[in-house]
């Protein structure tokens, strides 16, 4: 068996994080990146595609698609709505 190097997310990004550029540029959409990432992670716990969450919010595919890319920034309405879908609670918090 061959030793495989394992290069990770999480190493990527430290060494990326060094670029004071990109730190700062990451540090700006870590609101966006953690938002698409709890939808994804609910949805998936959920065990529903992006298509079967966007036909309980009668809306396409492409658009939970956009928001789960950090391509679209959706209204708080419609992160309601997303919770409902899900059976929870959208909570903001300022820190």
């Amino acid at each position: 068996m061959k030793n495989k190097l394992i290069y990770t997310f999480e190493d990527d990004l430290k060494e990326s994080l060094k670029d004071p550029g990109f730190k700062k540029a990451w540090q700006e959409s870590e609101t966006e990146y953690l938002l698409a990432k709890k939808i994804i992670d609910k949805r998936l716990k959920n065990k529903m595609s992006q298509r079967t969450l966007a036909k309980k919010l009668n809306t396409s595919q492409a658009a939970i698609s956009r928001i789960e890319t950090m391509q679209a920034n959706p209204s708080l309405s419609f992160l309601k709505k997303i919770a409902q879908a899900f059976d929870s609670q959208l909570s903001i918090q300022f820190q």
